[in-house]
């Protein structure tokens, strides 16, 4: 499939300024001139020029469209083979129809994730430099965008190969001895050898330590509001948001699905959901509503649990919190202060809830104290500050996956050197800890895999 030249819409489709058409393979200077009407061949023109001109079908001898043609020779391209982007006019009907002129003159449609794939294959980027596009495509926020560019840049590529470099070297003493036991060679000590391996070890768990503060940045986190009905939970919801997204009246029930929506906190993308007040009800609708508010806690990464002060914690809050909210990471927010005097004593309800969880006082209509608990937020989960400057910060599951992996295998090896097992032992495990970590960059990672991964692309990347 390298051997064909491959074509796709690389824009949005709809109305816009441009919409750009990518073609790439060793035929795309050919298959780019049989659609270029202009004043030069493109297979004549400059690498990297850009060239007016009019898509054109020559069969029905038709101007499909006004057009800018840019050519750029591999290998110093994206896919590093040779690329045709054509630049024509955006919307739905023009750019297909450019599309499907490209094809019917010899182009493959490319299959979603294809152009970065053959960026891999050809040695443009690795494994991990190529997922991040789709982190950057995604980014909900600068702060996950800043994680995403650093990994495309090939930041924490560096940090794993020399992971694998030290990993490789030590393995290369430990062979050598194996298979020359008895030449004059320069030989490690079995102290040398445990010295390094705990330092490898120590390597590969601080980076696995960024692993939930990676997700949540490129992912966000899941923030939950509970409560029994007619506690200020919608109210709550658009203080967060700074905007009416949620119905509020004083008619219990009101919320009957959940409402989800995105803030940019600090940097951190948040989706908040706002759920049915739990209680028993005969409502079918809101029956449902109530059970779907019972499964979003069991996904949730905060809940906040609304309290009215008017009435503290009744015996249906006690229900919430002892049935559904013991193990969950939770901020009792105390809401509605301003009908109370503010000097109102909350003891009682600290009392109730016991010392395991944050409480806040907030009135959610007035948008007092929301300042205040997206600081706790941040607190909970970043110790009150966000830093996006360390290189290895690791963001993907399937990196997580692959250092877990290192490093049980470093800890075999450790094993196996306590216990003086012969030094075949530590060389397996040792070299299975090397593959591990190759499999981030791409290095020793399976075809069907790369499949897997290149697929989840969006058509164009």
């Amino acid at each position: 499939m390298l051997n064909d030249t491959i074509a796709a819409i690389i824009t949005a489709l709809g109305p816009a300024g441009v919409g750009i058409i990518r073609i790439s393979g060793s035929e795309a200077l050919e298959i780019g001139d049989r659609v270029y009407k202009g004043k030069k061949s493109l297979q004549e023109v400059l690498t990297h020029s850009v060239n007016y001109g009019h898509v054109y079908d020559y069969k029905n001898k038709e101007v499909i469209d006004e057009a800018l043609f840019l050519v750029m020779h591999g290998p110093h391209t994206f896919t590093g083979e040779d690329v045709v982007e054509i630049q024509c006019h955006g919307g739905y009907v023009v750019v297909q129809k450019v599309l499907e002129l490209v094809l019917r003159n010899g182009a493959r449609l490319a299959e979603p994730g294809e152009f970065s794939k053959r960026a891999f294959l050809n040695g443009k980027l690795d494994l991990s430099q190529a997922e991040a596009i789709m982190d950057i495509v995604n980014a909900k926020t600068d702060q996950s965008l800043k994680v995403a560019i650093n990994q495309h840049q090939g930041k924490l590529s560096k940090t794993i190969n020399k992971l694998r470099h030290n990993l490789l070297e030590l393995l290369a003493y430990i062979e050598a001895d194996i298979d020359f036991p008895d030449d004059d060679i320069e030989r490690l000590t079995n102290e040398e050898i445990k010295e390094r391996i705990l330092s490898l070890r120590e390597r590969v768990s601080t980076i696995l330590a960024t692993a939930k503060r990676g997700k949540i940045i490129r992912e966000g986190l899941n923030v939950v509001i509970i409560g029994k009905p007619n506690v200020g939970k919608s109210s709550l919801l658009n203080a967060l948001l700074k905007e009416n997204r949620a119905i509020v009246t004083d008619i219990p029930g009101t919320t009957r699905d959940a409402i989800e929506e995105f803030i940019n906190l600090g940097g951190v993308p948040i989706k908040i959901i706002d759920t049915a007040g739990i209680r028993d009800t005969e409502d079918l609708v809101e029956k449902i509503g109530v059970e779907k508010a019972k499964e979003f806690i069991n996904k949730a990464d905060l809940v906040l649990f609304v309290l009215d002060i008017l009435t503290g914690v009744t015996e249906a809050d006690r229900n919430i919190l002892n049935n559904y909210l013991k193990d969950v990471p939770t901020i009792v927010l105390v809401n509605k202060s301003d009908l109370k005097d503010s000097n109102f004593d909350i003891e009682s309800i600290k009392v109730a809830i016991g010392d395991d969880k944050a409480i806040l006082q907030i009135s959610a209509l007035e948008s007092e104290g929301i300042d205040e608990l997206e600081k706790q937020i941040l607190e909970l989960f970043f110790s009150g500050q966000i830093d996006t400057s360390n290189d290895e910060l690791i963001t993907n599951v399937r990196h997580v996956q692959a250092l877990t992996s290192a490093l049980d295998y470093l800890e075999s090896a450790l094993n196996s050197l306590n216990l003086y097992l012969p030094s075949d032992f530590l060389a397996i495990d040792l070299k299975a800890a090397w593959e591990s970590l190759g499999k981030i960059t791409g290095e020793t990672v399976e075809e069907d895999l790369l499949d897997q991964i290149f697929s989840q692309f969006c058509l164009g990347k």
